[in-house]
């Protein structure tokens, strides 16, 4: 299998920042779309923040975060990722938006492109019907936060050709990452059964039944779980859990999958998460994927 020489990665937001710096420390050319120079230096700062907070707990050294800046085009035009082998989109949560980036980008690069979606919502058929080349459209969902988490979910389209599901999979090892296949389907497997399962864990917070303390020790100690759900909130993001949690419930209009009205309340006070120094609970200093 072709190693991935070069990616291409649309929308530098959490997701999109966080799947450049795998790819980058993966030792790939990494280029980074967005769509303004405002969007590309937000984008800029979350990676930077990253590698420096690697530096300062040992975990890297000055010269490999140099050589990891390296591997970084930051760009705003589609023309820009002509030359990538693959290219992974991580913009906002609409399907008629991706599938009209993939169309767009049928245009610029060369047939043997394979195209990734980070989504974990939404159909991945659909989008490659809009694509142009449905037959290499590709779902890869990394769990958030990406430079953290191990996992990716590995999901083909109706239209997906065997080709290209292997080289997804083979680009997703060259990262490092652990794959499962799953179904293209709402969801898939983790936020099939995570998003619901925090929403319930938000609503016993609402109801009283215990405090955000309370409750994540009950689900470490009794659940075994590695972190408390309003631990891993504060990690992924309120603004994020949202996003997440209204996309299925439009997709399964499932009561479960709505986000409870805390979660407005909280977004609109800023308390987003780690990221913002306060969510569920409150930190030193914000911090970039949980880092």
């Amino acid at each position: 299998m072709t190693t991935v020489r070069r990616v291409g990665v649309v929308g530098a937001g959490t997701m999109g920042s966080g799947i450049a710096i795998v790819t980058a420390r993966a030792g790939i050319e990494t280029v980074v779309r967005e769509v303004s120079p405002e969007r590309v230096q937000e984008g800029r700062k979350r990676v930077e923040a990253f590698f420096d907070g690697g530096v300062k707990r040992g975990k890297l050294s000055p010269t490999e975060k140099d050589e990891h800046h390296g591997r970084f085009r930051w760009v705003t035009q589609d023309s820009d990722l002509a030359e990538c082998d693959v290219v992974v989109e991580a913009i906002w949560e609409n399907l008629d938006a991706k599938k009209e980036l993939f169309g767009r980008l049928n245009d610029v690069c060369p047939p043997e492109t394979i195209f990734v979606s980070n989504t974990s919502t939404l159909s991945i058929t659909a989008m490659a019907a809009g694509s142009g080349r449905p037959d290499r459209v590709v779902g890869m969902h990394f769990c958030n936060p990406a430079p953290l988490m191990k996992l990716v979910e590995l999901s083909r389209a109706l239209q997906t050709s065997d080709e290209a599901f292997e080289r997804a999979r083979a680009f997703g090892e060259q990262l490092g990452k652990v794959l499962v296949s799953t179904k293209d389907t709402p969801g898939f497997i983790v936020n099939l059964f995570l998003i619901p399962f925090e929403n319930d864990c938000i609503r016993a917070l609402e109801a009283g039944l215990g405090t955000v303390e309370d409750i994540d020790t009950a689900i470490k100690l009794g659940l075994g779980y590695p972190m408390g759900t309003f631990e891993l909130l504060d990690v992924v993001g309120l603004d994020i859990h949202y996003e997440v949690s209204m996309s299925l419930y439009r997709e399964l209009h499932d009561h479960r999958f709505a986000p409870p009205p805390l979660v407005s309340k909280m977004i609109e006070a800023g308390y987003l998460g780690r990221k913002a120094g306060r969510g569920f609970y409150t930190y030193e200093a914000a911090g970039v994927f949980g880092a």
